[in-house]
């Protein structure tokens, strides 16, 4: 073995060897790195880790509402004999807690909540005055609820806009709220309103004359509007036809709309979405004073709580009732508000089990108001 001394050309220089036996001496006194993990095809996944923490829950309600308030809704939903949809919406929060919630359900006398928006939008925009004058005459009569029927004599009835505002909001007078649409446009000016304002998923029927003679399979007749008329020519068809005229009428209401459309809506009027604060506060006003459905959502609503509301109901052929409804505003001793839609297109349960059912809803709200 011949050994070169001053370094070889092919092999490991003095300097070179000891500094690697510099760095061997350097890493024994760090001691061994850490090692690596050694994977097998063969050793399958890692064990997950035993009791993980539990991902953080926000309970914010204005996040999402309360599990409580969703399984309430929807039991009461499933649980009541008829075809029903829920609607619940707190006005300050993105949420809605819903059973059938975009299904369309006849509105009945629900839909006068929209043309008294489209006439104070009217207001809004300087087309007319609430303290305009109007005089209604015989031939301005409608049919089934109209408290001013009475009123009008062979001289007719003057009063104001406010008036007539007023009856159809807290009463639901048929006549009053017909006169107010055509004052306002018409259906087609009512269901450009609610557009304009992106409200999708409400239909607007052709008024009370027409939409409730079609729903009884009549042609609507001007006599229809005195005395007992109407209600004798419909007892005179034959039973399948009015059967048939309420089958169409349900499967296709063209005033129906979606209990999430509805609550959208009241949630966008009670933020001063829907019209000028002016008008905003006056509807909301009437709304409170509203003397139908006493039992209806405002028989569960807790003292403390206020109600702003408006109901429909549609006709009966036993023993199916149709559009029985209440929709409003539900406020907390707080202030938070929420939107409320119970609708029951078509039952045979009689009319204290549906008010059990809109009572419920009602509860359910309070009960479960920012309970986390």
């Amino acid at each position: 073995m011949i050994i070169r001394r001053g370094g070889a050309r092919n092999g490991l220089g003095g300097k070179t060897v000891a500094g690697l036996l510099a760095a061997i001496a350097l890493a024994a006194c760090v001691g061994p790195a850490t090692p690596r993990p050694v994977t097998s095809p063969l050793a399958g996944p890692p064990r997950p880790v035993a009791n993980p923490p539990a991902p953080f829950q926000d309970y914010n309600p204005r996040s999402r509402p309360s599990p409580a308030l969703v399984s309430i809704i929807q039991s009461l939903g499933r649980g009541f004999n008829g075809h029903a949809g829920i609607a619940v919406k707190r006005v300050d929060a993105d949420w809605v807690v819903s059973y059938n919630g975009n299904e369309l359900f006849p509105q009945q006398s629900v839909s006068k909540l929209w043309v008294a928006m489209n006439l104070l939008d009217n207001v809004d925009r300087g087309k007319l005055k609430l303290t305009d004058s109007v005089t209604l005459g015989r031939s301005d009569l409608t049919l089934f609820h109209q408290p001013l029927a009475a009123m009008i004599g062979k001289d007719g009835y003057t009063t104001t806009y406010a008036d007539l505002f007023r009856r159809a909001m807290t009463q639901s007078d048929n006549t009053a709220n017909d006169a107010m649409l055509r004052r306002s446009g018409g259906p087609d000016a009512v269901r450009g309103f609610l557009a304009r304002r992106f409200i999708s998923n409400i239909r607007f029927g052709p008024g009370e004359r027409l939409l409730q003679s079609a729903t009884a399979g009549l042609d609507w007749n001007p006599s229809y509007s005195l005395g007992r008329n109407f209600y004798t020519a419909r007892a005179n068809l034959p039973m399948s036809v009015r059967n048939k005229a309420l089958d169409d009428y349900l499967a296709n209401p063209p005033d129906g709309a979606a209990p999430i459309g509805i609550v959208t809506a009241l949630a966008k009027l009670k933020k001063g979405d829907m019209l000028s604060a002016t008008s905003t506060r006056f509807l909301l006003d009437t709304m409170h004073e509203a003397k139908t459905g006493p039992q209806r959502i405002k028989g569960g609503v807790p003292a403390g709580w206020t109600y702003a509301h408006k109901t429909g109901t549609g006709q009966d052929l036993p023993p199916r009732s149709t559009g029985f409804n209440d929709v409003g505003i539900m406020t907390a001793p707080d202030g938070t508000s929420y939107a409320v839609a119970v609708m029951i297109g078509s039952t045979t349960v009689s009319i204290p089990e549906r008010w059990a059912l809109m009572q419920g809803v009602a509860r359910a709200i309070a009960a479960n108001h920012d309970k986390y």
